[in-house]
């Protein structure tokens, strides 16, 4: 449910620099009926150039609306608004809100109730993509306040469609059963929540079945499939005054796993369990539909991570001395207390992180899938960091690092990213990068500087160090795994010699005599 706004300035073809999603939410809007409440909208209006072939002018145009929330002064809208942002110019927006108290589609109908004007840059650049404006227009009146968030749109394209039922949920209406509806919402960088999907309201039930529906994947996580989504249970009231019953978190990850014991959301309510020490639940959520996850741990074959990790491993090993790898995972909460961290030692041992060999790691992989919940966002640069600082520890040459990471396409934190490549690539380690899934990995194609050097904040990478590669491109058509495997390896693997050939004629470290025991510097492998 998105009104996509088109380029500023229609007689310019550049290609935009990226795509922005606005969020809109109000707070306090101004009562202008005392009989009945509010049914707000929030209209978007941009200018356009336009011309009568002598001059250029501009006109006002209204480019979209959010939809119609009924009997609230304080909504927070589903619909977005999509804008190509063009770092080079000044696009101002101009945002109205209105009382919907006519079925008429004519604007001059409703209820006036405040406008804001602001910039694109001004929501992009405030902290955490949020800025709060107040409302004007109404003389001697005070209009309440308008609230944008925005977040750069992924490339992700993929389509979800699922399906959730509940089973004895709370009963919150005194003559009747609940008539209950779920409200969805992403996760943002700063630990807020984004409103993204609402379901239809099931009437006078506890055990409701919701009509499938479809949504974006980038609307519903912004193509991170870990990231977290939170679920909110409400019962319907005519006034608006919907009741909570209970929340729950989970990821599109989780959610396209399907039907099983371990998808089964138990729906809290902080308060009630907080008052009542018996209290357990306010009933369940669980998915009917029956998807896949690429994190599946089949007892009949690896998982797509699973053969990355084998592929790359084997062969890479055989230049480490100890065979002790150290071995990390990114975007996941940790038992006990649900910390979220970036960067983990997938054996738990934060002290040790090191693996025995490529078997030790898988375990260690598996192992941690049955412990850890995974959760968004994805970020790379807290990983890539902390192996830079053990390569900055070794830069005489005897020493060289590997870098192996696996994901699913998703990055969230693309600019801290860069500048870690950035800074890495003046440090003996080269960075593998494997996509496994369906996504689209346009964002992945950015860090592998073949055809274009990374950069950041003006600084160009010093060297190529990232080798990316989608793993469903070396995927056996018969089925055949280790043809697989084999393809991959010979694939990332290829540029590792020249990668580290270029630091050492950098740093100007020579070869060592032919007699040595190991001609080769000792390379470090990472996961």
């Amino acid at each position: 449910m998105m009104a996509s706004i088109g380029d500023f300035d229609p007689l310019n073809t550049r290609v935009p620099a990226t795509k922005i999603e606005v969020t809109v939410s109000c707070r306090s809007l101004l009562e202008v009926d005392t009989f009945s409440k509010l049914d707000p909208v929030c209209l978007f209006l941009t200018k356009l150039y336009a011309t009568n072939y002598d001059y250029f002018f501009f006109i006002l145009v209204q480019f979209g609306r959010t939809e119609v929330i009924d009997n609230t002064r304080n909504p927070d809208f589903v619909r977005k608004f999509v804008l190509d942002f063009f770092f080079e110019e000044k696009q101002n927006l101009r945002f109205d809100v209105y009382n919907v108290d006519s079925r008429s589609c004519n604007i001059s109908k409703y209820d006036f109730l405040g406008q804001t004007f602001c910039t694109l840059g001004e929501i992009i650049s405030s902290t955490g993509g949020r800025v709060e404006k107040t409302l004007s227009g109404i003389p001697g009146k005070k209009c309440g306040v308008i609230i944008f968030t925005a977040e750069e749109l992924s490339n992700c394209r993929d389509i979800a469609t699922m399906q959730l039922c509940a089973n004895k949920l709370d009963k919150k209406d005194f003559f009747g059963k609940s008539d209950p509806f779920l409200v969805f919402y992403r996760s943002n960088e700063d630990g807020t929540f984004t409103i993204c999907h609402k379901t239809e309201v099931i009437k006078n039930t506890l055990n409701p079945v919701w009509q499938s529906f479809t949504i974006p994947v980038r609307a519903l996580c912004n193509g991170d499939y870990d990231r977290t989504v939170k679920v909110d249970v409400f019962d319907w009231d005519r006034d608006g005054s919907h009741d909570f019953i209970g929340e729950f978190t989970t990821s599109y990850r989780e959610l396209s796993r399907g039907q099983n014991q371990f998808n089964v959301y138990e729906v809290l309510n902080p308060k009630k369990k907080g008052k009542k020490k018996k209290y357990v639940n306010s009933g369940t959520v669980s998915n009917p539909s029956q998807p896949t996850s690429l994190h599946y741990m089949s007892p009949y074959q690896m998982n797509s991570y699973a053969m990355a990790l084998r592929a790359v491993g084997e062969i890479i090993q055989d230049y480490d001395s100890d065979k002790l790898f150290p071995a990390y995972g990114f975007g996941a909460k940790l038992p006990p207390d649900g910390k979220i961290s970036h960067a983990f030692p997938l054996g738990g041992d934060a002290e040790n992180p090191n693996c025995l060999g490529i078997e030790g790691v898988l375990e260690a992989y598996f192992q941690s899938l049955r412990t850890v919940q995974l959760y968004g966002p994805t970020n790379f640069a807290p990983v890539i960091n902390k192996v830079a600082n053990c390569a900055a520890e070794i830069t005489d040459g005897s020493q060289y690092f590997v870098l192996l990471m696996i994901t699913d396409g998703v990055i969230s934190d693309m600019v801290q990213t860069k500048e870690a490549v950035v800074n890495a690539a003046a440090l003996p380690l080269s960075i593998i990068i494997v996509g496994v899934g369906p996504a689209e990995f346009d964002a992945m194609e950015e860090l592998d500087g073949d055809e274009v050097r990374v950069s950041s904040r003006g600084r160009l990478a010093e060297r190529d160090i990232v080798q990316f590669v989608p793993f469903r491109d070396y995927i056996d058509r018969s089925g055949n795994h280790v043809l697989s495997m084999a393809r991959l390896a010979k694939d990332v693997l290829a540029e590792i010699p020249d990668q580290l050939l270029s630091f050492m004629k950098s740093r100007g470290v020579e070869p060592r005599p032919s007699l040595s025991s190991s001609p080769l510097p000792e390379l470090h492998r990472n996961i």
